[in-house]
């Protein structure tokens, strides 16, 4: 037991003061187990807990808070796995493929096929050579230098026509948000 908590359980601290106290090594050691954002709320699930114990304060208080706090992160887990089964199971009774509520509907598909058609019209209104440059280096993975050898021209030159690209793309995103 810690220098700190031992004087504090001989002068009669309560289980609730150490803990308040202990507070951020308590929240660093959720995040380090693991619990991410649900960190604060299982540090409030122990709080809950904690305050309705009815008994003394453990010898060693810090270790029964950093056990009360993993057996809570261990819980919540366990939780969210049991009703992602649970709705997974569902799904299947149901008779849905349970991926396929992000599947979109037929009017979002159209509506997506639009704008895609849309951009690819803006890059062709760039002319050659940006627009074959922006679709070489952003949908088929070549690198600015490999397509600057193929063509004969300087990288700044390829830089050039992608900030072109790139600008086109901008106003073009720019404009359907205004609609």
């Amino acid at each position: 037991m810690s220098e700190t908590i031992a004087q504090g359980h001989r002068r009669g601290r309560s289980l609730e003061k150490i803990f308040l106290d202990e507070r951020p090594r308590l929240l660093a050691f959720l995040r380090r187990i693991g619990a991410g954002e649900d960190a604060e709320d299982i540090f409030h699930d122990a709080w809950i807990r904690i305050r309705s114990l009815d008994r003394p304060v453990p010898d060693e208080a810090l270790s029964y808070l950093y056990r009360v706090l993993h057996n809570l992160t261990i819980d919540r887990r366990r939780a969210s796995h049991r009703g992602l089964h649970r709705d997974t199971q569902w799904a299947e009774v149901r008779g849905e493929a349970f991926d396929r509520c992000t599947q979109p509907d037929g009017e979002r598909r159209l509506l997506a096929i639009d704008e895609v058609r849309a951009i690819h019209e803006a890059i062709d209104a760039l002319g050659e050579p940006a627009a074959s440059i922006f679709r070489r280096h952003r949908l088929e993975g070549q690198t600015q230098r490999a397509i600057a050898d193929e063509l004969a021209m300087g990288l700044s030159t390829v830089e050039k026509h992608l900030r072109r690209a790139y600008a086109a793309l901008l106003s073009f995103r720019r404009a359907r948000d205004d609609v």
